[in-house]
């Protein structure tokens, strides 16, 4: 298991503010939220840093500290910013079929550039770290038909998703293959595309069927008109419930109902020995759980993909959201000067997260990460603070997620431009076309310092 190998690891290494800009005119409507998005991006970040880089276990063999605050909550909040992302990028609402071709082929080839940089990563060693983004693709194609549904239909399909996506799994599990790509390269989707798809779709670490659930819901948030108070309190109360509500029935169900009796009574047949299985229960799985027993499903530990997992980590994900966005909210002059402060590195931290994700998986598999973990972590967040902030405040977006709104954008218009053609040689109405061709939906979000001056505009005008 990966999670073996890596506590393996573990135990065997050493251990300006910005002058105010002047008020801008007002942009598009809820623009000054994204400050408090990409912070929320910027915390995904260094959680994410924290769980490859730091100790996973203490002396006595417990979850260290870092471990149990990001362990499987800082990828979830990752994918719940990507249903955002997706949601921001066609225009905060549903996409009508008439004019979706230019959205939908943007979305499908931002999959495939992710997967793209995903698979040159996977020469990296899979026991320092699990490359995301070829899930993240899948995740994004698989997200491409929920673009058109109304905000209610993606809310039912992310209910829908995170309780039936697991029992769906354990179903299935058995009939599929064991996944044995740990971090997949070229190679292996040149090798055999099929083997690979299932994995990233349902067997491997991140699956995407099930981690769905978290794109849908950060797709009904993105629709949101997140600048209103009520609305993020809304999520910081639904967030904090759920969080609080998951390990909760999990207790109940395991110790109270005698599901934890059922686990270890099944364990001989669940493929695992009593190791492993001590393991998964303490410390999270990778992606899945046995399939000896149902009450696998009432686990909620990190990576288990069941829905108390799913819900658990939803929470913690919007409630994190919730407290981003209610802190860029703030108006009076000194807290706000005090926290940008916080917000500010975060947020450039955030804007370039691929950038900023790639180059940490490249360094903790160079000779260069040479340190006790606390130093290197430390000397990467460092790095990424001064870096994010100097290219956030002058370049704006970054170099890898500028590369992909390229290629992105340009499908779009490619693929609008077929279908207006096609339209023209039918003989379609000017209106039908035009209304065809409409890539409002794919306008680019403000670089770092609009983003910026909309804050700091929004703060005198509250």
């Amino acid at each position: 298991m990966t999670q073996t190998v890596q506590l393996s690891r573990a135990a065997g290494r050493a251990g300006d503010r910005s002058p105010a800009a002047p008020a801008a005119p007002a942009g598009p409507a809820g623009r000054p939220r994204l400050l408090g998005v990409d912070a929320a991006r910027g915390v995904a970040l260094f959680g994410m840093i924290a769980v490859h880089s730091l100790y996973v276990s203490d002396a006595a063999g417990w979850p260290t500290w870092s471990f149990t605050i990001f362990g499987g909550r800082a990828a979830a909040l990752f994918a719940v910013l990507a249903g955002v992302g997706i949601a921001f990028i066609t225009g905060r609402r549903r996409v009508r079929p008439t004019g979706g071709s230019g959205p939908a082929a943007a979305l499908g080839v931002r999959a495939l550039a992710i997967g793209a940089i995903g698979l040159a990563l996977g020469y990296t060693d899979a026991s320092l770290a699990s490359v995301i983004l070829p899930a993240y693709a899948v995740m994004f194609l698989l997200a491409i038909p929920l673009v058109f549904l109304p905000t209610w239909l993606v809310a039912v399909t992310a209910v829908a998703v995170a309780a039936g996506a697991p029992v769906l799994r354990q179903l299935l599990l058995p009939r599929l293959p064991v996944a044995a790509y740990e971090n997949p390269e070229f190679a292996d989707l040149v090798g055999d595309p099929g083997a690979l798809l299932s994995e990233l779709a349902l067997t491997g670490e991140f699956p995407a069927v099930t981690w769905l659930a978290y794109v849908c819901v950060g797709l009904v948030i993105g629709r949101l008109t997140l600048t209103r108070l009520t609305v993020i309190l809304g999520l910081l109360a639904t967030g904090v419930a759920l969080a609080a509500a998951a390990p909760l029935a999990s207790y109940v169900l395991l110790y109270r109902y005698a599901g934890w009796q059922q686990i270890w009574l099944n364990q001989p047949t669940s493929g695992l020995t009593v190791a492993d299985t001590t393991e998964l229960l303490a410390f999270g799985g990778d992606g899945s759980t046995p399939t000896s027993t149902w009450w696998w499903l009432a686990v909620d530990a990190p990576h288990t993909g069941t829905p108390l997992d799913l819900a658990g980590t939803i929470g913690s994900a919007v409630a994190l959201l919730g407290v981003m966005l209610l802190a860029s909210r703030v108006a009076h002059p000194f807290p706000r000067r005090a926290l940008s402060l916080l917000l500010v590195p975060l947020a450039a931290a955030g804007s370039m997260t691929l950038t900023f994700y790639t180059a940490h998986i490249v360094f903790i598999n160079s000779g260069l990460d040479s340190f006790d973990p606390m130093v290197g972590y430390v000397w990467q967040i460092v790095a990424i603070v001064l870096v994010g902030t100097a290219w956030w405040a002058t370049a704006g977006r970054g170099p890898l997620e500028g590369a992909v709104t390229l290629l992105a954008r340009g499908g779009g218009r490619l693929a609008t431009r077929t279908v207006q053609s096609a339209q023209q040689r039918a003989g379609m109405s000017m209106y039908q076309r035009e209304e065809t061709g409409m890539l409002t939906n794919l306008a680019p979000e403000p670089t770092g310092r609009e983003v910026w001056a909309e804050w700091q505009a929004s703060g005198v005008r509250q």
